[in-house]
């Protein structure tokens, strides 16, 4: 009762305050924290003793890697989540009166997306040798192996450490990876943003010893030979960077509470932040990433004459998550909250981090998640709030010019004399087909494909947000080696690719996600079909485009929210439809219908479809569309159509 009485105290103090001299700098927030972490673990949710007791990531894991049981206890599970791991079982191969069949996802750490072809080449031997076979990029940068039993978790971890990568923060509550527009030109703006996603990165790696004595100890006892520096940091050396410098600045003290007294994790705390913490950097105009979904948003300022970085425009509260039946929990697009200067960045976020750290909602989980936070003071006290912990006022938000989406597939100039290629993945699985993908591919040979690619050509790869892979830095004249590559494993050229496909985005549900209550990767391909179908019978244009997304349930990984049209998991064989997303990713959708059944989906879908060709102003998108009627007329003009097919 004490903690929860005083994170509802603080929250209406600052919404009562009038000013900022309510806060005398750092005081009030180091006050909070300090209390609120010597609060009885009863009266917070389970997972915070965990954190707790784990002292720093170590135990119960520590001590159930090794025994001889295929599993791990639940407190353990919580604790893997940390070191990049989630325990699954498949749901379909469960016998009644049998023991689960546990397997373990393992999610790598690759800020901005890149993926060096030493590395890649790691992953695909892991995959066959320890894995399912195949490789899963994500929507936020980064590749999953899946299938893999406990026994063999040691070996793959090391290995991918010792390739001079991480698992470190993929998953738990901390700084997730750090996303990046994908487009890998040389322009001063775009290399900027890549370099700070990398920067950012190793500012909020937790820094518990957990990470290397858990899985880098060989037989002997000896910690095993692991790369000094992983391989963003080296290309942060190569740009002028001292990493050194960032590990300083990370542990800093201003005096303000940014900084906490623990000796381990001087950032985040024994019990780590709330949940997880997201943060995504582009360039102006460049809304390729899905910006506005982040705890933080930074955006690239330069000097329009020469490119020189002057600093940041940030914006912070965006986040997917919500829960169905739960008012309380909610998608939320992102605040702009203000400019920050290249010198001084660093010290912004970390006071965001700290914000976040001492005052979001511990108490209950569903709302701890910063955008909770942000939501409940609005912008303005929550910019108060985190100006206590930085010291000064925040300057105002800088002008940019209009976002635009763009997935960048295809080949274009970087901008130095060579090239790029983004080659699309239908919902980011890496794998040889045995058979055409009901969206029209013959087969493709994806994992073969890319490993040809990369052991031919040394490319480094880059992991798109919508799932797909980029590779960089090509010769011209290696260009009709490369097409000649993908032709020979049956992947069609992006051009031949219907829109459709390209803009999808599922995530993996069934059946290895613990929380999906229905299809999303698996029927995604359908769905593509049975849209175009369906356009295609109303006599609706190929231009006319929708941005499709599918999850298995409310969480909201392949961020449906944003979506132009949405199926989100309500139940078995049933699912939300949203509607409404904005085609430049700015705008949350809203709910259209409920329960709406998989077999009846067309029907749900057509008087929408008919509405907007009837209806749409020139030009106007799906999304724009919708929203301009609205979730009422949309209702009331589906309740009078009669079918046309």
């Amino acid at each position: 009762m004490a903690s929860s009485f005083l994170h509802v105290t603080n929250v209406l103090l600052l919404l009562l305050s009038p000013s900022k001299s309510f806060f005398a700098p750092g005081k009030f927030a180091a006050r909070y924290f300090s209390l609120s972490m010597s609060s009885t673990e009863k009266k917070l949710p389970k997972v915070e003793g965990i954190k707790q007791r784990s002292e720093y990531l170590f135990h119960p894991l520590q001590e159930e890697l090794d025994n001889d049981k295929i599993f791990i206890s639940p407190d353990a599970v919580v604790v893997m989540k940390y070191h990049g791991s989630y325990m699954q079982d498949n749901r379909e191969k469960r016998q009644k009166g049998e023991e689960k069949d546990y397997q373990f996802m393992l999610r790598l750490k690759s800020p901005a997306g890149e993926i060096p072809p030493e590395l890649y080449l790691k992953l695909d031997n892991l995959a066959d040798k320890f894995g399912q076979g195949d490789l899963r990029a994500t929507t936020r940068q980064a590749f999953q192996l899946h299938g893999i039993v406990k026994g063999d978790l040691k070996t793959v971890i090391s290995t991918i450490m010792e390739a001079g990568s991480s698992t470190i923060g993929a998953c738990g509550d901390v700084s997730r990876n750090v996303m990046c527009s994908p487009a890998p030109f040389v322009a001063p703006a775009y290399k900027h943003a890549r370099d700070y996603s990398k920067v950012l990165a190793e500012l909020f790696k937790p820094q518990s010893s957990a990470f290397t004595e858990l899985w880098l100890n060989g037989a002997d006892g000896q910690k095993d030979k692991v790369v000094e520096m992983e391989y963003w940091l080296k290309d942060l050396q190569q740009s002028g960077f001292d990493v050194e410098q960032i590990r300083t600045d990370m542990r800093s003290d201003s005096g303000r509470g940014v900084v906490t007294t623990d000796p381990v994790e001087p950032l985040y705390g024994q019990r780590y932040l709330p949940r997880k913490f997201k943060i995504a950097v582009t360039v102006p105009g460049d809304n390729s990433l899905d910006l506005y979904i982040n705890d933080i948003g930074l955006v690239v300022i330069t000097d329009e004459t020469n490119g020189e970085l002057l600093g940041f425009n940030v914006m912070v509260g965006g986040g997917m998550g919500r829960t169905h039946m739960k008012e309380t929990t909610f998608p939320r697009i992102a605040d702009h909250m203000g400019f920050v200067s290249k010198h001084e960045v660093n010290e912004l976020c970390k006071a965001i981090l700290a914000a976040q750290r001492d005052h979001g909602n511990r108490e209950v989980r569903p709302n701890a998640r910063m955008k909770y936070l942000v939501h409940n003071l609005g912008i303005d006290k929550f910019r108060e709030l985190v100006e206590t912990y930085f010291g000064k006022p925040i300057e105002p938000w800088r002008p940019l010019p209009q976002w635009r989406y763009s997935d960048w597939m295809g080949w274009h100039e970087q901008g130095d004399g060579r090239l790029f290629l983004g080659i699309n993945v239908e919902q980011g699985r890496v794998r040889d087909y045995s058979a055409p993908l009901a969206t029209g591919q013959a087969a493709p040979q994806i994992k073969s494909a890319l490993k040809t690619i990369v052991e031919q050509f040394n490319l480094t790869m880059i992991l798109s947000p919508t799932q797909s892979i980029f590779f960089k830095d090509i010769l011209p004249e290696q260009r009709p080696l490369i097409e000649q590559i993908l032709t020979d494993h049956s992947i069609a050229p992006v051009e031949s690719i219907d829109p459709l496909v390209r803009l999808s985005i599922a995530c993996p549900a069934l059946p290895l996600c613990g929380l999906a209550l229905t299809e999303a990767e698996r029927r995604m391909p359908d769905w593509l079909v049975q849209v175009r179908a369906l356009m295609n019978r109303l006599g609706l244009a190929e231009k006319d485009q929708l941005m499709l997304r599918m999850t298995g349930c409310p969480n909201g990984c392949a961020r449906p929210y944003m979506a132009e049209l949405a199926l989100v998991g309500d139940g078995p064989e049933m699912y939300q439809l949203w509607v409404g997303g904005s085609a430049d990713l700015t705008r949350l959708a809203f709910t259209y219908a409920n329960k709406v059944k998989w077999s009846d989906m067309d029907k749900a879908l057509e008087p929408l479809l008919v509405n907007w060709k009837l209806n749409r102003l020139s030009e106007e998108t799906f999304g724009d569309f919708c929203t301009r009627q609205g979730q009422e007329q949309l209702t009331r003009f589906a309740a009078d159509y009669v079918s046309q097919i």
